[in-house]
């Protein structure tokens, strides 16, 4: 079904259902005749189409339009100021062709005799109907961010995994023994080092698992201790060039991708004394690159392509920039992104189900407070018209109480949406938090004074 089949079955309910409200609160369904009925009928259902589809319209153009991600209140407040006029200005024309042309009036006669009663029921209805989209939008969306953090945390749960499992190719640990195998018997001091040097690899994969970036220079450190492993194992058959130190000191990458490369450049490629492998670790003014003269091996097992595919998926959970793969004729080049900022992943620390780092309990936190203002907007959303309905139809028109609980609750809903939504400014949602921290500077420079 498609989308306009749809919307025009939608407005054909809010038709009705408006048809059903508009005749209990006027008179009852009470009609003279069969033709007076379908008349009033169709009457209902043009304001419906012509009304329901300008705001599904507008409702569809706020929606393509590129929103930050803190113009939630800004959003709400457009779209319904924007649906108040296109209302108005929809009922304007709707009842000006109705006057002008059924009951032969003339334009000025329309506007000379217009109140606003003609147009208050249209804008009320419309206006709820609106807002309940707008609620039933938001908490879809709200459930469709949620999903969508659920697949990052498994997401990086999952590369965690892989990265743990190929970190250090099976091969190479099986050639890396055999390689100290022979030192001992040919060189016992190269195997004292050769030995020093791997204890250092795994030492560094346990010390890093846990931690979603590193510093370039750590990186740098590692990968000079597994150069010097592959450099035992092939001597002057492989050479390498590494900076001593990255010009950011506070630029970072995700942990052993160094490494996953140097051993995809020695796995895929032939390294001999008469073809030398040169490897070349370089910056560019974003990236690291790692890149090496190809001289594919004639026979080689299939590449399963884990362990570049593990460093893109570990990005792709950090940032939007891209690992970028380049092979020339002669040569093969991965640049990796080299990060500025301090990026994390939302993760369990500890190795309970119930102990959750602070950043997840801020998020819960944030989550259950977006859950009690979207219930209470929903609430208020049904209970006002219901309020309003009470007014009209069981008490006296002449005092209009329904205005004191939709003001008040109304109030109460901007308190807590500004507390949800907006993280700065006085009672913002870091406000709590800035004063925490403050009182504790505080205490702490009174103790050291």
């Amino acid at each position: 079904m498609t989308k306009s089949v749809k919307n025009i079955i939608l407005t054909f309910i809010i038709g009705c259902l408006i048809f059903l409200i508009g005749n209990f609160l006027s008179d009852g369904f009470r009609f003279n005749g069969i033709n007076a009925f379908l008349a009033e009928f169709v009457v209902y259902q043009l304001y419906s189409f012509v009304l329901g589809y300008s705001n599904m319209f507008f409702f569809d153009y706020m929606e393509r339009r590129p929103w930050k991600k803190g113009d939630t209140i800004k959003r709400i407040a457009l779209g319904i100021a924007g649906s108040t006029i296109i209302t108005l200005i929809g009922l304007f024309i709707l009842r000006a062709n109705t006057e002008i042309i059924f009951n032969g009036k003339t334009f000025s006669e329309f506007v000379a005799n217009e109140t606003w009663g003609n147009y208050s029921f249209g804008l009320w209805i419309t206006l709820t109907i609106v807002t309940i989209f707008h609620v039933v939008y938001f908490v879809a969306k709200y459930q469709k961010n949620k999903l969508k953090e659920q697949k990052v945390i498994a997401g990086t749960a999952s590369a965690k995994f892989d990265a743990l499992k190929n970190q250090l190719d099976p091969h190479f640990l099986f050639n890396s023994l055999n390689v100290l195998t022979s030192l001992i018997e040919e060189n016992p001091d190269n195997a004292q080092k050769f030995t020093t040097s791997l204890s250092k690899v795994y030492r560094y994969v346990l010390e890093q698992k846990n931690k979603d970036i590193i510093t370039v220079d750590e990186e740098l450190d590692f990968a000079r201790t597994y150069m010097s492993l592959l450099k035992m194992r092939f001597e002057d058959s492989i050479i390498f060039e590494i900076p001593e130190k990255a010009s950011n000191p506070e630029s970072k990458v995700v942990p052993l991708s160094l490494q996953l490369l140097l051993e995809n450049a020695v796995k895929h490629n032939m390294v001999t004394s008469s073809k030398p492998l040169h490897i070349k670790i370089y910056e560019t003014s974003e990236s690291l690159v790692v890149e090496n003269n190809l001289q594919p091996k004639q026979i080689v097992k299939k590449s399963s392509g884990v362990g570049l595919e593990n460093i893109k998926q570990r990005y792709q959970l950090l940032t939007n920039r891209k690992v970028k793969i380049n092979q020339q004729a002669k040569s093969f080049a991965v640049a990796i992104p080299m990060l500025t900022k301090q990026i994390s992943i939302m993760r369990k620390q500890s190795h309970t189900p119930t102990e959750f780092d602070e950043s997840y309990v801020r998020a819960r936190n944030h989550v259950e407070e977006l859950k009690g203002f979207y219930y209470s907007l929903i609430s208020y959303v049904f209970v006002i018209p219901f309020l309003i309905f009470i007014w009209y139809r069981y008490t006296p028109h002449t005092i209009q109480w329904f205005w004191f609980p939709m003001f008040g609750w109304g109030l109460g809903l901007a308190i807590q949406a500004f507390r949800v939504f907006v993280n700065d400014g006085a009672f913002g949602r870091n406000w709590e938090k800035r004063k925490i921290e403050k009182f504790m500077r505080d205490e702490e420079d009174k103790r050291w004074n």
